[in-house]
């Protein structure tokens, strides 16, 4: 896979899985998907309708990452990509219908359940496969065991992923991204319920992101007023003080600087699961970050910590791993 498909892939980090029975409901669905802060679809050929429902989805919003999903043969490789899809899914490991696409310089990510699949995958020259049906081949324990002799391949887990385990499985570091269908259901879809939709999806990138209050850095001139500050919270609330270099922590929640920092009042911290996605998440919505202040983790080499770029309120406002 390219590169830069793979860290779009990455940054979304849950691509819904669609089956669409009528070409009209795909717009609005589209629209739903990017509402709710997903901006891709895998469209899955078991429809007749796959590949003009792709096309009518490019045509509309050209930005949003498409995906064709159950490709079985060349042909439809051929119909998927001419409708304007940009990477082919499919639920097996058929070497002619890879080779096709490889032709075709065009990313393929087939479905692999076992270490024969997958030493087939790598013959070929694939990085990256689909672990499917996930759930029912072992769920994660199974991938986990399965991957290890496999070095930097990695896997997108499709089948049985649901709003309970999507972060167990986005948290293993060989998983770039998995493949859902609980917020597209196909009910859903055939009454066109396009709101309820929207907030299954905006469910899964809070379950996803796990973005949460840290704590409120409070600014001050020197150290005797953030001493002063702490010790009010003390008597006020019954928080603990604990004294670092460069401040005075009340509880966890509020931290007072010893002199100013970032921020004309002060700075905000927001754990998450992944600053990386939650970056890319926060792009999309419109928002910059200082990339100055990105630092990241020596063992991984993501980003840990990294500043928006426009202060709120008069508070910078940062991101942090948890």
């Amino acid at each position: 896979m390219d590169k830069k498909m793979f860290d779009e892939l990455y940054s979304i980090g849950v691509i819904p899985v669609i089956k669409i029975e009528d070409p009209d409901d795909a717009v609005p669905l589209a629209k739903a998907l990017i509402d709710g802060g997903l901006p891709a679809a895998e469209i899955t050929f078991r429809t007749a309708c796959a590949a003009e429902a792709i096309r009518n989805i490019k045509k509309a919003y050209p930005e949003m990452l498409l995906a064709a999903g159950t490709v079985l043969t060349c042909e439809q490789v051929d119909a998927a990509l001419e409708a304007g899809a940009t990477v082919i899914v499919s639920p097996g490991l058929n070497p002619k219908v890879v080779k096709h696409c490889l032709e075709k310089g065009a990313p393929m990510i087939p479905g692999c359940s076992n270490p024969s699949d997958i030493e087939a995958a790598l013959e070929l020259g694939l990085t990256s496969v689909k672990f499917f049906p996930a759930e029912a081949a072992g769920g994660l324990k199974m991938l986990k065991a399965m991957s290890a002799p496999y070095g930097k391949l990695t896997f997108m887990p499709t089948g049985g992923i649901n709003a309970d385990n999507l972060l167990d499985y986005l948290k293993f570091n060989k998983i770039f991204c998995c493949g859902g269908s609980f917020m597209v259901k196909d009910d859903l879809i055939r009454e066109k319920k396009w709101d309820e939709i929207t907030e299954l999806t905006r469910g899964a990138v809070k379950t996803m992101l796990g973005l949460e209050f840290a704590h409120m850095g409070i600014n001050n001139e020197n150290k005797e007023e953030a001493e002063r500050g702490a010790k009010l919270f003390e008597l006020l609330f019954g928080m603990k003080i604990r004294e670092t270099s460069k401040s005075y922590f009340a509880g966890e929640a509020f931290e007072f600087m010893m002199k100013k920092g970032p921020g004309r009042c002060g700075h905000i911290g927001i754990r998450t699961n992944f600053v990386d996605r939650a970056m890319a998440y926060f792009k999309r919505m419109g928002f910059a970050f200082d990339e100055e202040s990105v630092t990241y983790d020596e063992k991984t080499g993501k980003p840990k910590f990294v500043y928006f770029k426009d202060e709120i309120c008069g508070f910078a406002v940062h991101l942090v791993q948890k």
